[in-house]
């Protein structure tokens, strides 16, 4: 057997890592059709199939799961090797972050950036997975949330959050609006403990022994809220362009803040990087904006005589 080419090979590890061939083709530089030409020829060349391939993505097999044990370290070490070869172009800048935060939060503040700093490119990896700044040199920085120490990297904090129960219009039609005492009678997403706990302590009332269901991400909770499934203790940044567009109601003015808070982070080799200082000013700026919108919210909700949702509410209903 020949030697497979060493870009088959750096291809075939990024697609493995990002589990989607367009985001993999991108930090490749190539085609998404290059980068699955690149594949099948990896897997003619060895006889066996490294990809199940679905409408969400690439997934390895068994063997390809052994392929890439076996040779991310090396194709790694490869990159780290050339990386100070590498011209570093401070007009380019490739942040990483979730999915939920781009589209709730950074795209639409997006333009003001790019207007005042028409000479940047900017690329965004909208990813769930954890990203490795050492062994993905090309990512210059990341939008995380989360306690705020990363090892090995700056973690610059923009903003808390802060969490609420959220209702679609439908569901709140046909249930009728709680009170803080009674909102444990009503269909509540989440689970047992956790924040929901939180929540009943400080604002009063009894938490439900059952709830409707239960998420393991913030962006699956906000949509089954939207759906009607139940009412979601959900992140106000997320949800915020949700309310605004009429698809959720926020049941009351308390909040409870958040277990974790929004960070800008970035390795050391992205100190001096140009594109990342302008992007970081401007960053700052725009979270300082959000978060005194968001403390104007807050003042006015404690400004108001007695505890909102104080009215009486209609007998509460379980979902079907």
């Amino acid at each position: 057997m020949s030697r497979p080419p060493l870009h088959a090979l750096q291809g075939f590890v990024s697609a493995a890592r990002s589990g989607n061939l367009s985001r993999a083709a991108e930090s490749q530089h190539l085609t998404v059709s290059a980068l699955s030409h690149q594949i099948r020829g990896l897997e003619e060349r060895l006889g066996q199939r490294l990809f199940v391939r679905s409408a969400r993505g690439v997934e390895l097999t068994a063997d390809g799961q052994g392929l890439f044990d076996r040779v991310a370290p090396h194709v790694d070490a490869i990159e780290q090797a050339l990386q100070p070869y590498r011209a570093r172009r401070d007009d380019v800048l490739t942040i990483t972050l979730m999915p939920s935060f781009a589209s709730s939060w950074l795209v639409p503040r997006l333009p003001r950036f790019l207007a005042a700093h028409p000479q940047i490119e900017i690329n965004l990896q909208s990813t769930a997975n954890k990203v490795d700044f050492e062994r993905q040199t090309d990512i210059d920085a990341g939008l995380r949330y989360g306690p705020g120490e990363w090892p090995g990297l700056r973690a610059v904090h923009l903003f808390d959050d802060w969490v609420a129960p959220t209702i679609s219009p439908e569901l709140l039609a046909r249930l009728g609006r709680p009170t803080l005492e009674s909102l444990g009678e009503f269909p509540l997403l989440g689970a047992p403990g956790g924040r929901w706990s939180d929540w009943f302590a400080q604002f009063g009332g009894t938490a439900p022994k059952r709830f409707v269901a239960n998420f393991d991400d913030s962006e699956t909770l906000h949509r089954a809220a939207v759906e009607g499934l139940g009412i979601a203790l959900g992140r106000l940044t997320l949800t915020r362009p949700m309310v605004e567009a009429g698809r959720l109601v926020t049941l009351f003015d308390e909040r409870l803040k958040a277990e974790f808070a929004h960070y800008l982070v970035f390795p050391e080799r992205s100190e001096r990087h140009r594109g990342l200082q302008a992007f970081r000013e401007w960053l700052l700026r725009e979270a300082q904006d959000y978060a005194a919108s968001a403390e104007c919210v807050l003042a006015r909700a404690s400004a108001k005589p007695g505890r909102s949702g104080s009215a009486p509410a209609k007998p509460a209903r379980r979902a079907r």
